[in-house]
């Protein structure tokens, strides 16, 4: 488990580009047969990705959480964004096809992850954040995700909103997590852009082609930076900054986020007017 800590926005002012995507990007998540988690102290949650092939993976504690289980304290969503999944919770299975989600709540011991055909391997995201009362399992499917659509061809961010784990869907202590897949043609995404001081946000970029690119930008809206994302990378987000994308070409991500709000629409908008 790598740790990141919290940045100060007006130290960031004076970051380099190597300095910013070691604070905020998550360059290596899925890796054969491994599971890699990155612990930030924004919200404290963790950011990981699962690659099993033939072999089932636990996860674990690590050393960093001081706890005699993963989620003895926490809860976790999973999202599928390979081939056939198996969630195996204290003995339940869960099978989970691409785009399919699994919550999973605080005080589950034993959860084992596994790929339903290793021809065709799955790789499983999770996001992880603190919870104070369990809450039961659940799946959910893409299709039972209210897909919403959003934008147009004119603004270039015609997409599908999917809403997962929220206050109307899977139900959670602090944790939400939805995918957004913008349509052929289209490129960006939550713009005009927006903050919410009251929490975190995780983004990962993936269903991308290797030679193409995401230009993420981040910082305050005053002050922005940008970081070239590749596929199946991750960002995380602070408080004070905006997370907005454009791609060479279409994509979809992932966005989770963690905090003291738990309403979605909680979100200071910036016009685009503002941005500098």
């Amino acid at each position: 488990m790598e740790v990141r800590h919290t940045t100060n926005p007006t130290d960031v002012k004076q970051y380099t580009t190597e300095r910013l995507r070691s604070e905020f990007l998550i360059e290596s998540l899925f890796v054969q047969e491994q599971i890699k988690m990155t612990y930030t102290h924004y919200d404290r949650m963790v950011v990981g990705g699962a690659f099993p092939v033939k072999e089932t993976l636990t996860l674990e504690a690590a050393e960093t959480l001081k706890t005699e289980y993963f989620l003895e304290r926490r809860e976790i969503g999973f999202l599928n964004i390979g081939g056939p999944a198996v969630i195996t919770v204290d003995g339940e299975q869960y099978e989970l096809d691409k785009l399919d989600v699994l919550y999973v709540g605080k005080g589950k011991r034993d959860v084992k992850v596994a790929s339903k055909d290793s021809a065709n391997p799955t790789k499983l995201y999770f996001c992880s954040a603190l919870a104070h009362k369990e809450i039961e399992t659940r799946k959910m499917t893409m299709e039972e995700a209210n897909p919403t659509h959003l934008g147009s061809q004119e603004t270039s961010n015609e997409r599908i909103l999917y809403k997962y784990i929220h206050n109307d869907g899977i139900q959670s202590c602090q944790l939400m997590l939805g995918v957004t897949s913008l349509q052929t043609g289209s490129v960006w995404n939550t713009m005009p852009s927006h903050v919410h001081d009251r929490r975190m946000e995780a983004y990962l970029y993936f269903d991308m082609k290797d030679d193409t690119r995401i230009f993420h930008m981040m910082g305050e809206p005053s002050e922005t930076r940008h970081l070239v994302v590749a596929n199946e990378q991750a960002i995380i987000s602070p408080p004070w900054s905006i997370h907005s994308g454009v791609g060479t070409s279409n994509y979809t991500f992932c966005w989770s986020m963690a905090g003291e709000n738990y309403t979605f629409t909680d979100m200071d908008a910036v016009p685009a007017s503002e941005l500098k």
